[in-house]
């Protein structure tokens, strides 16, 4: 049957409409998907009420942010609440934590092997912060890219480190905390980069900024960041701690079969596709309300991410990395498998999707 001569040229009009619209997505520039005007690395953010704060290194101290939006923080007025007066060396990743209602910036500082954890802390998000005191990490080991959070009502410091005094690999470590400034006890191992999806750039192998989050089962997760940050293999990946775990207990820790966020295909986990429009995205930042791990979003919903990565087309290199806002959600019925080792072979629970 024949259609009037009307409708078809309106169905046309319809398909060339659809068509262009199509096309103007496929070739947005990428630039435009999620890059902020921000060129830097290792992005920290939190949401206080209606307000997103952000810490950066910045001009060898580190500096604070505060907008109304994760798209607004680039260009929000960065206001300098530490500065190396003791000339403790390289500033690395700062971290804000609200804990008791005060925050807490953790960060490293230091030169070569000497590298270790700082802190300081304000009633103010941006203002008036104490002089910094090296967090006390058990086995005094180079340190960097700490956080805390609070799982079952104990705090916590995650961080990456070295086993030794060589730098041989980066595992990611865990420890109670008595304070939000005080470790005890010891420092327990939870993740060493051994499979091999995260040993794809090397010298040293790397796992690194790990960030907590708690699934809608309760169960707790570290997000870490594999392979070299000078490599776009750069990528996230997941443990996630079996219900009713220790998180002292490596072995109760269960890890993602492959990146969850990269831009090579070959490392992604099965199920994962890499990046469309950056390379390399990792050492990311769950913008939870007052960065607390029981704000942690529901399933169902996207939810705000920030992570830098270099946009494609790019060459890679540290200092082309930009913040970069993206959103993740959780994805749930995922097994991660592993083998040879003590414990159940296959964990079977939420895991995380993320996107540009």
């Amino acid at each position: 049957m024949k259609l009037p001569r009307r409708i078809t040229g309106a169905v046309a009009l319809l398909l060339s409409g659809v068509l262009a619209a199509v096309l103007s997505l496929t070739s947005a520039d990428p630039a435009q998907a999620g890059q902020t005007s921000l060129r830097a690395a290792d992005p920290s953010v939190l949401r206080v009420g209606g307000t997103y704060v952000s810490v950066q290194s910045a001009g060898g101290g580190i500096v604070v942010r505060q907008a109304p939006s994760t798209d607004d923080l680039a260009t929000a007025p960065a206001r300098q609440v530490w500065t190396d007066a003791r000339n403790l060396g390289e500033v690395w990743a700062p971290e804000i934590v609200r804990d008791g209602g005060r925050y807490y910036i953790y960060f490293t500082a230091g030169r070569g092997p000497a590298h270790r954890m700082y802190v300081i802390s304000s009633a103010a998000a941006d203002s008036g912060y104490s002089a910094e005191t090296e967090l006390a990490l058990p086995d005094g080991k180079w340190a960097i890219d700490g956080t805390l959070f609070t799982f079952n009502g104990q705090r916590w410091f995650v961080w990456s480190g070295w086993a030794g005094d060589t730098n041989v690999e980066q595992n990611i470590y865990i420890a109670r905390m008595s304070s939000p400034t005080t470790p005890t006890g010891a420092r327990h191992i939870i993740s060493q980069p051994r499979e091999s999806w995260e040993r794809v750039v090397g010298d040293p192998f790397i796992n690194e900024a790990p960030e907590a989050i708690k699934d809608p089962n309760g169960q707790l997760h570290i997000v870490y960041s594999a392979n070299g940050s000078w490599s776009e293999q750069y990528c996230l990946a997941d443990l996630r701690l079996r219900a009713g775990g220790d998180p002292t207990y490596v072995w109760d820790w269960y890890k993602s079969n492959g990146c969850l966020f990269g831009s090579n295909r070959a490392t992604m986990m099965p199920g994962w596709d890499p990046t469309l429009n950056v390379n390399g995205p990792g050492h990311h930042s769950f913008v939870l309300l007052d960065g607390d791990i029981g704000t942690s979003p529901p399933a169902g919903p996207r939810f705000p991410l920030m992570f830098h990565a270099v946009p494609k087309g790019t060459p890679y290199a540290w200092e082309n990395r930009y913040w970069y806002t993206g959103t993740f959600c959780w994805w749930g019925n995922t097994t991660y498998s592993r083998a040879n080792v003590p414990g159940a072979n296959t964990n079977t629970g939420w895991s995380l999707k993320f996107f540009e």
